[in-house]
C-alpha cells in the first residue's frame, strides 16, 4: 500500500472518529468540461440546527520534506480549483485541505506558507497520523 493510500485511510478514520459520515470516497464532479475527483465528501448532522453540515476533504501527505514547497504548490492549486468546482456544483459543501500534524507544525508555520494559506482562505483539517484522529480544524 502506498503512503497516499495509508494517509487516505488515516484521514477517513479520523473524520469518522470526529463524527463525520463519509458519503463519497471519492467525490467526483464534472464542471465546465473538466472532471475532478476530491478524496472525500462527508456530512455531519448538527442536532441543534437539524441541518447537515457538508464538507469535502482533499488529503495531502507532504512526505518529502525536501520538496514540501513543490507539494504545497500542487496542494494549493488543487484546493483553489476544487473550491471553484464545488462552488458551481455543490455550493453548500465546504472544502478542506487535510495535512499531517507534523507538516503543519513545521512547514505551515513558515511565513510564506502561512501567508498563502491566509491569502487564499484555505480551510484545513490537521490530522494526527499515529493516532488516526483530527487534531484541529482551521477555518
Amino acid at each position: 500500500m502506498s503512503a497516499k493510500d495509508i494517509f487516505h485511510e488515516v484521514v477517513k478514520k479520523a473524520l469518522q472518529k470526529d463524527g463525520w459520515q463519509i458519503t463519497h470516497d471519492p467525490l467526483s464532479i464534472s464542471v465546465g468540461g473538466i472532471n475532478i475527483s476530491i478524496d472525500f465528501a462527508a456530512e455531519k448532522l448538527i442536532a441543534a440546527e437539524r441541518e447537515g453540515e457538508k464538507i469535502a476533504v482533499e488529503v495531502k501527505s507532504f512526505l518529502e520534506r525536501s520538496s514540501a514547497i513543490s507539494e504545497f504548490h500542487t496542494a494549493l492549486g488543487q484546493f483553489i480549483n476544487y473550491r471553484g468546482a464545488l462552488k458551481r456544483r455543490e455550493p453548500e459543501r465546504i472544502l478542506y485541505l487535510a495535512v499531517p500534524l507534523t507538516t503543519y507544525r513545521t512547514f505551515f508555520q513558515l511565513d510564506f506558507p502561512q501567508a498563502m494559506v491566509e491569502e487564499n482562505r484555505v480551510k484545513m483539517v490537521i490530522y494526527d497520523v499515529e493516532n488516526e484522529v483530527v487534531f484541529a480544524w482551521k477555518k
